[in-house]
């Protein structure tokens, strides 16, 4: 399993652009067959700051799962209504795989990593 985290760049005064922008993700990323975990913006802190959090079997499937999004209609009015909107300056994107499982205590006798 890989994860791949989106960092975008966004206006500061179009938040509630990004706001809908990911509430539809949250529709078209879960049919086209990736795991969202779901995007996130301000609370508190940077204002151009906006994060994408999903999980894909593989780069092969993240390829799979990339080409269902771009045919799914709600995808492709996703895509283009940020190209028109213009609310994302930049993002850039980075695939991960979880290096602290597994979580909690270890227990006695098991060796450190």
């Amino acid at each position: 399993m890989i994860t791949c985290f989106i960092r975008y760049q966004i206006d500061p005064f179009r938040s509630d652009a990004f706001a809908g922008y990911a509430q539809r993700w949250g529709q078209a990323i879960p049919c086209s067959g990736a795991d969202l975990v779901g995007h996130f913006g301000r609370y508190e802190g940077s204002a151009t700051t906006a994060y994408g959090v999903y999980h894909v079997e593989s780069l092969a499937a993240y390829e799979a799962y990339r080409a269902r999004l771009r045919e799914d209609p709600l995808g492709r009015e996703n895509y283009a209504f940020a190209r028109r909107e213009h609310f994302i300056r930049k993002e850039d994107r980075a695939f991960l795989r979880l290096m602290s499982d597994p979580h909690g205590p270890l227990v006695a006798g098991e060796p450190e990593q």
